[in-house]
């Protein structure tokens, strides 16, 4: 089928969005202006938080309003980042931001309000997809019954989304992001996580709705990091009848040959911030992933042997996707590359989006990036998927 032939999406989790004032104000300082830039029709692949949410569902005409909004600025909008549920732009966000995970209530109840959003906001037998958080988050301790739970309440959304497309026409799929050092972290946990809820959904008699609602938002950047084989882990998931329902534009950091260039530790100790998680993985001789929670200054600067024996290391730090590197750090663009020549070689076409939301914690940005700074970053990431999309298209890409 190729590529998706929507509007290329970049998702608004990097502006602030704490209020549905703060989000018009974020659509108004740097969307419209990207999209002026970019030259062509533009998506936000928008992110509302759970109080912006609540705004928008609390009267009837909040959402015509919100839509009308988005098209006077000349934008659509065909998918959500419903991942992050409260305050993205906290001091620190850290594990924060898995919270609350699938086995709550909270979780359902705002994706089910989401679809009902986005619903709206799309055209006439419009398609959608939100994704989500890849249901928990390991290092949180768990009750017995948790992942029972996690499954019954992706059931009744898939039953909710169900309801949204008959009533409105318009098909919503979730989209499920593994990321490392969550419950669904691989492809081959994935694949069997997937497994257990289409089986449990069949013994509820809903199994045909969880496959039409439900499946994967594959983020480059956290597949990189678990050095997996970015074609091969899609080859996989159609192989299990998964749909990639959202593939997000993203790049990693990576560090080779830690143990020979401490110069390159020096560079990488200087993405150590406090919002964001950013789990560090390493490849040791032999194939096996060693992990760490965070990026820390002592990771980077004093390894334990193990990782200052690795052959790489990768972090997950959303860097600009148009950078191969980034002083003595390669970014995995190659991964990215790979993964967009994969995916147009699928039989449908997942919405495509581009998600760096790390502009302001960047080194050197302490937090006080320039909006016209801004907005020129994001311009560059934009051009160059664009440009990298086109050359996939006309096959002037090298497989590889």
């Amino acid at each position: 089928m190729g590529l998706s032939v929507l509007p290329l999406s970049y998702c608004t989790n990097v502006h602030p969005g704490r209020s549905l004032a703060e989000v018009n104000g974020g659509l108004d300082q740097f969307t419209a202006p990207l999209r002026v830039n970019y030259g062509a029709d533009l998506a936000a692949g928008l992110w509302l938080a759970a109080p912006v949410v609540a705004e928008l569902v609390s009267e009837p005409s909040a959402v015509e309003r919100f839509a009308d909004g988005l098209g006077q600025r000349g934008l659509s909008c065909h998918t959500l980042n419903a991942f992050p549920y409260g305050d993205f732009h906290s001091r620190r966000v850290k594990e924060n931001v898995y919270l609350p995970d699938w086995s709550a209530g909270k979780r359902q109840t705002y994706t089910r309000d989401c679809a009902r959003i986005l619903a709206a906001l799309l055209p006439a037998a419009g398609e959608g997809s939100i994704s989500t958080v890849p249901l928990a988050f390991k290092g949180f301790e768990h009750p017995a019954d948790h992942l029972q739970k996690c499954v019954a309440q992706l059931i009744q959304t898939a039953r909710d989304f169900h309801a949204i497309h008959e009533e409105t026409g318009k098909l919503i799929r979730l989209a499920i992001e593994p990321e490392p050092l969550c419950l669904l972290e691989t492809t081959d946990e994935a694949v069997v996580f997937f497994e257990y809820l289409r089986k449990c959904a069949d013994a509820e008699g809903a199994g045909d709705i969880v496959r039409e609602h439900i499946g994967l938002c594959f983020d480059v950047c956290h597949q990189a990091v678990e050095f997996e084989d970015i074609p091969e882990s899609i080859r996989k998931l159609t192989a299990a009848g998964i749909r990639i329902n959202k593939l997000h534009i993203t790049c990693a950091l990576e560090l080779e040959c830690p143990g020979d260039h401490p110069d390159a530790r020096q560079t990488l100790a200087q993405y150590v911030e406090e919002r964001y998680l950013h789990q560090t993985l390493a490849r040791v001789p032999g194939g096996h992933i060693v992990r760490e929670t965070d990026l820390t200054s002592q990771l980077a600067l004093h390894p334990p042997r193990e990782f200052l024996d690795a052959p790489a290391w990768r972090v997950h730090f959303h860097v600009p996707v148009h950078a191969e590197r980034f002083g003595a750090l390669r970014t995995t663009r190659r991964e990215l590359r790979q993964a967009l020549v994969a995916v147009s070689q699928l039989a449908y076409a997942p919405h495509l989006e581009v998600e760096t939301y790390t502009w302001e914690v960047l080194p050197g940005r302490s937090m006080q990036i320039s909006p016209q700074a801004l907005v020129d970053g994001l311009t560059n990431e934009m051009l160059s998927t664009r440009e990298l999309l086109q050359q996939i298209q006309h096959a002037d890409y090298p497989v590889g």
